[in-house]
C-alpha cells in the first residue's frame, strides 16, 4: 500500500495515495493485488504459494508534518498463529493470512473440505464442495474515530495453469464466480456467516475479497482521494486438488 496517508497531508498540491510515480494503488493496494487475473493470479496459477501482506511505509506521520500512518492504523495483517514468534512466522511462511485496511474486518475463517487459508483441499475431480466463510464486521470505531460497513465480499476462482512461466503477468481463468452482500448472509452481531457450494473440475485456488465502497473492481485512487472511505480486504487463497 505504500505511503497511504500522503493524500491526508495539508499541501498548496494534491497528491496520490502510496506515493508511487508510476503507478497509483487501486483501492489502497498495489495492482498486482487489486486486478483479478492479474501478476498475483499468474504467480497462483502456475500453483505459486506467492502470499500477500499489507504492509505501511511509516517513516514521520501525516500529525507530525509527514505523509504517513502508524503501522497498524490504516493497513493490518492477521495471522492465524499462536502468540508465539516461531508460530507467527510459520503463519507467514504458509499463508495463513488475511489483509484489511481500516478495521474493515477484524477477523476471517474459510474452510474447504476441511482446509484453511493457505492450505490445499484434497477433493474428487467432478465432486461438489461447499465453501464456509466466518468473518468479523466489527461494530466499535476504527483508528479515523469511523464505523465502516462492510458491503460485498467477492469470491475468486482461478484454475491451475501449469509449470512457472517468466513471461506471465496474467492468469485468464481467474473470476469472480460469485458477489456477496448482507442479502445473501447471515449476520449475528458483529459475525457474517455464508457459504459457496461448486463443482471442483479441475485443480484451482479460491480466494476472497471485500470492500466497503459500491466499486466493482477496485479503481485507481485520484488525486487527493481520502483514503478513510476506500476500504478493502483480501485473503490469501486455499488451494484445490482435484484428483
Amino acid at each position: 500500500p505504500g505511503h497511504q496517508g500522503t493524500s491526508l497531508k495539508v499541501t498548496d498540491s494534491p497528491r496520490k495515495r502510496g506515493y508511487y510515480v508510476n503507478s497509483p494503488t487501486y483501492g489502497g493496494f498495489d495492482i498486482m493485488t487489486a486486478t483479478v487475473g492479474g501478476v498475483w493470479d499468474s504467480f497462483l496459477g502456475e500453483g505459486r504459494r506467492f502470499w500477500i501482506t499489507a504492509t505501511s511505509d511509516s517513516h514521520r506521520n501525516v500529525e507530525d508534518g509527514g505523509e504517513d500512518l502508524w503501522p497498524g492504523q490504516y493497513a493490518k495483517t492477521y495471522v492465524w498463529a499462536a502468540p508465539d514468534q516461531a508460530d507467527i512466522m510459520d503463519g507467514l511462511r504458509h499463508g495463513r493470512i488475511f489483509v484489511t485496511t481500516g478495521d474493515l474486518i477484524s477477523e476471517l475463517d474459510m474452510d474447504i473440505a476441511g482446509a484453511n487459508v493457505g492450505d490445499t483441499a484434497q477433493v474428487k475431480a467432478g465432486q461438489v464442495v461447499t465453501l464456509k466463510v466466518r468473518l468479523r464486521d466489527p461494530a466499535g470505531p476504527n483508528a479515523n474515530s469511523d464505523q465502516p460497513e462492510l458491503k460485498r465480499v467477492d469470491v475468486i476462482m482461478g484454475d491451475i495453469t501449469g509449470k512457472a512461466d517468466v513471461k506471465a503477468d496474467s492468469n485468464p481463468t481467474t473470476r469472480v464466480i460469485k458477489r456477496f452482500t448482507a442479502a445473501d448472509w447471515t449476520r449475528d452481531g458483529e459475525v457474517i456467516t455464508f457459504t459457496y457450494s461448486f463443482k471442483a473440475e479441475r485443480d484451482g485456488y479460491i480466494r476472497l475479497r471485500g470492500t466497503s465502497t459500491d466499486e466493482l473492481e477496485p479503481q485507481a485512487d485520484a488525486l487527493g482521494e481520502n483514503p478513510w472511505p476506500d476500504l478493502w480486504f483480501y485473503s490469501n487463497p486455499i488451494f484445490i486438488r482435484a484428483r
